[in-house]
């Protein structure tokens, strides 16, 4: 079947429209939550000494990633640039545009045990990588019987 990349192709427009609207109405939770489907996508996740977290930005300076840490509530927020020709050219015409360009905020709330004074950050191949310690008093021990 051929399947043109122009907008005038009724049945792309009606399946980009169909799509949309599932993803929209999706609300089935599962065992993870509701996905909310922001940019940049987080994988977050834990061991008993870290929290890890980790945000995939391709294509992102990390001099313009910013993050905060403020009361428990961790911020990631920064700025992508468009690589489209402007809207302004009369002579340019964007086909398909699905990359996300523009600003961007992702928060999350850090737990109780977290150490607000050790969190690394390293940005590799696209992805930041967070690292947050847990306070020593929070680390699982063993107590000895004496």
């Amino acid at each position: 079947m051929y399947r043109s990349l122009f907008p005038r192709d009724l049945f792309a427009e009606m399946d980009r429209l169909q799509r949309e609207m599932q993803q929209a109405f999706d609300l089935s939770p599962s065992i993870r939550g509701l996905g909310r489907g922001g940019f940049p996508a987080l994988n977050v996740g834990g061991t008993p000494q870290t929290i890890e977290i980790y945000a995939f930005a391709p294509g992102l300076d990390p001099a313009k990633i910013d993050i905060q840490l403020d009361r428990g509530l961790l911020t990631v927020s920064g700025e992508r640039p468009s690589t489209l020709p402007s809207s302004e050219d009369s002579k340019s015409t964007v086909h398909i545009n699905e990359r996300f360009a523009g600003s961007f905020r992702r928060m999350l709330t850090l737990p109780d045990d977290a150490d607000p004074e050790a969190i690394k950050a390293d940005y590799r191949d696209g992805v930041l990588h967070v690292t947050v310690q847990r306070r020593a008093s929070a680390q699982p021990r063993r107590i000895t019987i004496q």
